[in-house]
């Protein structure tokens, strides 16, 4: 039921934001030198792993590390960079990643393929056979501040309550927090 909540999800959402997709990717492509998008490999189900599309808010020459793991990300931000991050329009590619099945709209987020610190707790604990999400748990109650064994106990409580129910209560709270941009340093 998940799988097919997730690829009618994802059609509906694509398609009414197919305009401001198409905007931000021209936007994108105006105003920095370099794709569109950004592929970052990322762990999925089962530790494998795949690419996952962004809208590129970064220069083409910024290491591949966490964004809070660099000494001075605002310099490596595009012109129109902080804003996609700001308000989450830099994740809106990822439909694609949901639509192939690589990803659902809820679950852990995808961890980088050299955070491998996380990789090992979240694998430790079982958290490995769920499929990453758009957004979740742990993203909803701290992003990238959270320190990684809160954010995987976070992810655990996610195992332990996954449903439908709780899916839905997730999605409506990531809206909220998007809308306020709470969470969001760069």
């Amino acid at each position: 039921m998940k799988r097919t909540f997730d690829v009618l999800l994802a059609i509906c959402v694509g398609l009414i934001l197919l305009v401001p997709i198409m905007m931000v990717a021209l936007c994108v492509r105006l105003t920095s030198v370099g794709p569109i998008f950004y592929w970052s490999e990322r762990v999925g189900k089962h530790n494998r792993l795949f690419r996952m599309p962004k809208f590129r808010s970064m220069r083409t020459d910024t290491p591949a590390v966490a964004t809070h793991l660099l000494a001075e990300p605002d310099q490596y931000l595009t012109p129109i960079g902080s804003f996609l991050r700001r308000s989450s329009l830099d994740e809106l590619p990822q439909i694609w990643s949901i639509l192939r099945g690589e990803m659902s709209f809820v679950g852990p987020r995808p961890a980088l393929f050299n955070q491998e610190d996380l990789i090992a707790l979240r694998t430790q604990y079982g958290l490995h056979v769920l499929t990453p999400g758009l957004t979740g748990w742990a993203q909803i109650n701290g992003r990238d501040e959270l320190p990684i064994p809160e954010k995987v106990e976070l992810d655990r409580e996610y195992l332990q309550r996954r449903s439908m129910w709780f899916d839905l209560q997730i999605l409506w709270l990531t809206v909220v927090k998007v809308l306020r941009r709470d969470g969001v340093s760069h």
